[in-house]
């Protein structure tokens, strides 16, 4: 396979069939900086050299009625995570501070459970009110199944975009979960489009899914037209369903990011959950593909230090993209 070409049509409007993506996640270990010079050509096409930060807030741990296997927080998990109910909004105002110090041009406010209880839909609109009055900032809420009231007292807030990830195929899905379907989840996406969000939804890779399911978990994110893509590789939780499994290597999530960008030429493109633990010495390269990264800690797992980020951001070359220009820090 020609990857330049391949990228040359991309850039022309070509989509690219399940041949063509297979080809991708199958392609020689020896291929993959040809590969990602090609997914680097898209990248720089529609974002240059710019990379967007996004921080986590982790506003309610545990409680969670669903049976997510790869969740910590799942009702079926036994891992040993700490559990406390809604922060309240001054709370979550105060990451917001810690996001605009790590230059974090997206706050996401995440809380577990199947959907926000009323209190809880009001402390984080509350929280966002204040968030935008106070920082240049985009707000980025994940709070699980919306009805389409909730999508619009959202909006009311300034929530700018709101994420809720397929995580992993329809056809798979029923293997991850089984306490709400995955059209519930793509539900919940259109509600939020629905109420002038931008929408963001992702998928987690490496949980014992085909090759054929991660193509088509990335042909199904471009159907729903999710702005921002966030692409976790399994960060496998003791405790948890998939508990032991181990399928993922540097070289294959590479090519993952590479087959999201091709199939996603102009979307944002996020290395997200467990890209410390698996792209390992080799996360600077996932940024040739990817636009995007999360700062600082995840839900139940800890991140790379923020300011190492900033470092491997300086070292690639690349510039923080943020409301204000900011230089990188130190």
């Amino acid at each position: 396979m020609n990857w330049n070409l391949l990228a040359e049509h991309v850039l022309a409007g070509h989509e690219l069939s399940d041949e063509e993506g297979l080809a991708i996640l199958e392609s020689e270990d020896d291929q993959i900086l040809e590969l990602l010079h090609s997914a680097y050509q898209i990248r720089k096409h529609y974002y240059g050299n710019k990379v967007k930060l996004n921080m986590i807030v982790n506003t309610k741990s545990g409680f969670c009625p669903e049976n997510c296997g790869y969740c910590a927080q799942s009702i079926d998990s036994e891992a040993p995570i700490q559990k406390y109910r809604m922060m309240d909004k001054d709370t979550i105002v105060q990451g917001a501070e810690q996001a605009h110090r790590l230059q974090s041009g997206t706050y996401c406010i995440v809380a577990s459970g199947r959907g926000p209880t009323n209190r809880e839909l009001n402390e984080v609109t509350a929280a966002v009110q204040e968030i935008k009055a106070k920082y240049d900032m985009k707000v980025c809420a994940c709070l699980g199944l919306l009805r389409p009231e909730q999508a619009d007292k959202l909006k009311e807030a300034g929530v700018d975009r709101y994420n809720h990830n397929i995580n992993t195929s329809k056809n798979h899905h029923d293997a991850i979960t089984t306490t709400h379907t995955y059209d519930d989840r793509v539900e919940t996406v259109n509600y939020a489009k629905q109420a002038g969000i931008s929408p963001c939804s992702g998928v987690i890779v490496g949980m014992k899914e085909s090759r054929l399911d991660v193509v088509h978990m990335a042909k199904a994110l471009k159907e729903l037209d999710a702005d921002s893509i966030p692409v976790n590789f399994l960060h496998a939780i003791d405790g948890t369903a998939l508990e032991g499994t181990n399928e993922l290597t540097p070289m294959y999530c590479l090519k993952v990011l590479a087959l999201f960008r091709f199939i996603n030429p102009a979307k944002e493109i996020r290395v997200s959950g467990g890209r410390e633990v698996n792209l390992r010495s080799l996360q600077p390269l996932g940024l040739y593909a990817a636009n995007s990264i999360f700062v600082g800690d995840y839900l139940t797992t800890a991140g790379q230090e923020g300011t190492k980020d900033h470092q491997m951001l300086k070292d690639l070359g690349f510039e923080i993209e943020y409301p204000t220009p900011q230089p990188l820090a130190e």
